[in-house]
């Protein structure tokens, strides 16, 4: 499937059409300016973050979102396609890690509040317990424990919208409340 076909379901382009915004779209896509490969800005940016939001769906399409957070630089572009990052030890709920043992289809998104940024990618994950990867996205320093990593394959990106991304100031780290 093409980008666009991925971020934009039949559902989708039928109320694009509806409202309006469809062609615009549409032109974005003749284009090229949808993609399954990572620019170097947007490799860059995923690099810097400390925070991401996974959304993964049960077999009978239940959805589900949960904050993945770690030093800077926990999320790993092992490619253009494929990011991994360390899954830590946390409440032990595995609400993520069952979805994806049965629906591999996710979406990460990325917020910089500060710059006012933000970075959508569709996709599908893999849980792994790879030695050789965990190694790869193990942070050292960081007090965390990881259990076992996410694989994410890239099928679709766009940068997001500015508009009404709120200018939030981050707490000292003193102010941080306690690790689970």
């Amino acid at each position: 499937m093409k980008p666009d076909e991925i971020m934009f379901s039949p559902a989708v382009r039928a109320e694009q059409a509806r409202r309006g915004s469809r062609e615009s779209y549409a032109r974005r896509a003749a284009a090229g300016r949808f993609a399954n490969e990572l620019s170097a800005d947007a490799i860059a940016f995923i690099g810097k973050r400390d925070s991401a939001y996974l959304a993964t769906a049960s077999a009978d399409g239940q959805p589900y979102v949960q904050h993945r957070g770690g030093p800077p630089g926990f999320l790993k572009a092992l490619d253009e396609r494929t990011i991994a990052f360390a899954e830590y030890s946390g409440n032990k709920q595995y609400i993520s890690i069952g979805h994806l043992a049965v629906n591999e289809r996710s979406f990460l998104f990325f917020m910089d509040y500060a710059n006012a940024q933000r970075l959508k990618l569709w996709g599908s994950a893999r849980v792994s317990d790879d030695p050789v990867l965990l190694g790869r996205v193990a942070r050292p320093g960081y007090s965390g424990r990881i259990e076992l990593a996410i694989v994410f394959t890239v099928l679709a990106w766009d940068w997001n919208c500015s508009r009404h991304i709120p200018r939030l100031v981050l707490p000292s780290p003193r102010d941080r409340p306690a690790l689970c």
